[in-house]
């Protein structure tokens, strides 16, 4: 590529359309400038969560209200969001069932640290949704996937996680490695880190069967961790096989197979694992599980279970390392059972697969017809453009395709156009809520967009 274009568009004119766009969203946002002005101070880096710092536009919004897949901030502006918390909203803001038995459950208590009757129908839901696991409820899918983890490590003996180049985990330390000519070494962004984890991780390439075979012939792996589809920067799909290569693998070589579905939920009623019928010992979902509050589960197979209740039988009496306080609340349990049952239904999911649908192919028609050198992919509700030609194939891959330059530009322009979408890559969600107007209103814009970007001199 020449050094005076970047993902097909000459440098110059992005760099004018990303100060022309940063500057009308500024100007359009007065109101939230001040308040962060006068009011961020008191927190880190002036945010609540440092992660909120990653968004491109020159100041956050500050968010009035937000309801089924709109957003309002406190200027006044709306905006269709496809974005919806990273996944957390997935099923829209607010639903209704879900709303409800907040109202209902805060009459009655938010923790207690025992069991309500809705606990006992959150476990019968989490198995007709999921398949037969044996269940636990954690606050988010970092937590899950660290103590499934500490199963594996038990019932196993082994010290080793594998993790893919380039994947996404939430913040558990053993999955911030990746791949250095062909060496498995620590990430290099991760903070506060003193152990070294090539000693409690060991990072391959995703769809790379061969890659995998080699590390579980080591015999000190005692599971893999992964998900159905690489979603954490450009999203990478599975080659035909890889699953069943890995499941293979793991039961030749001892090692337990986990599935984060955290992101892939979007697939359909059941995640990925239930639409393809994939066979993992673990099983972990967290985000938009419980409509919105914060929630976690992860499940252990039968025979999994066994194994674990086998060597928990045998441990010595203390901490086992695995639950915080304030999970398995009440609050938590009235949420699933009403997102599980009225809101995660085959009905929302045909309508967000259809909308999702629509809006690839709506972006690949924009691509194509502006001859950009992009991609788009999609998995169930989840959809992405990829400011690189694709299919990708790893995670190596995936970085490389990233751009966060042009991909910044064309966040912030879609929200002075009235579309909110993900800010650390360039993903949309469909929700039960999202309508046939909004796609095309997406589309529309990002087309306006393109026209700038790749118009002829």
């Amino acid at each position: 590529m020449s050094d005076e274009m970047i993902a097909g568009i000459r440098k110059d004119r992005l760099a004018a359309f990303a100060a022309r766009e940063a500057a009308a969203y500024a100007k359009a946002r007065p109101k939230s400038a001040k308040a962060l002005t006068t009011g961020a101070g008191h927190f880190l880096n002036g945010v609540p969560m440092h992660w909120m710092a990653d968004w491109p536009m020159p100041h956050l919004p500050l968010v009035a209200k937000a309801h089924g897949a709109r957003i309002e901030d406190i200027d006044g502006h709306g905006l269709d969001d496809f974005c919806l918390g990273d996944t957390g909203s997935m099923f829209g803001h607010s639903p209704a069932p879900v709303a409800k038995a907040i109202r209902a459950q805060a009459r009655h208590g938010l923790t207690y640290m025992l069991p309500t009757e809705a606990a006992l129908e959150a476990g019968r839901l989490l198995t007709e949704r999921f398949g037969t696991f044996r269940w636990q409820i954690a606050t988010t899918a970092t937590d899950a996937n660290r103590f499934a983890l500490r199963v594996a490590r038990e019932i196993t003996g082994r010290p080793k996680v594998l993790v893919f180049n380039g994947c996404y985990h939430g913040t558990v330390d053993d999955t911030f490695v990746g791949l250095e000519n062909g060496k498995t070494v620590a990430s290099p962004g991760l903070m506060g880190q003193v152990n070294d984890l090539t000693k409690t991780a060991v990072a391959c390439e995703f769809n790379d069967l061969a890659g995998v075979e080699a590390a579980l012939k080591q015999g000190d792996v005692a599971a893999i961790l992964t998900e159905p589809v690489m979603t954490n920067s450009c999203m990478v799909l599975p080659e035909a096989g890889f699953h069943d290569g890995l499941r293979q693998l793991s039961l030749k070589f001892g090692a337990l197979l986990i599935m984060d579905e955290t992101h892939t939920i979007s697939s359909g009623l059941g995640g990925y694992t239930g639409v393809h019928s994939l066979r993992p010992d673990i099983f972990v979902v967290g985000k938009c599980v419980a409509g919105g509050m914060p929630t976690a589960v992860w499940g252990l197979s039968p025979t999994t279970a066994d194994r674990y209740n086998e060597a928990d039988a045998k441990r010595a009496a203390g901490r086992t390392g695995m639950g915080t306080t304030l999970s398995a609340n009440p609050m938590q349990f009235a949420c699933l059972v009403a997102n599980l049952s009225e809101v995660m239904t085959e009905k929302n999911y045909a309508h967000m697969e259809k909308l999702a649908d629509r809006l690839s192919h709506g972006l690949a028609k924009v691509i194509n017809r502006h001859k950009a050198p992009w991609h788009v992919v999609r998995v169930g509700a989840r959809v992405e453009f990829i400011c690189a030609p694709g299919p990708l194939k790893n995670g190596a891959q995936a970085a490389f395709a990233h751009q966060p330059v042009v991909e910044a530009a064309i966040h912030t322009g879609l929200i002075n156009r009235g579309s909110l979408i993900a800010p650390f890559h360039n993903m949309m969600l469909i929700s039960p809520a999202t309508k046939k107007g909004q796609v095309d209103h997406l589309v529309t814009n990002f087309d306006a967009i393109l026209t700038e970007l790749f118009k002829a001199d």
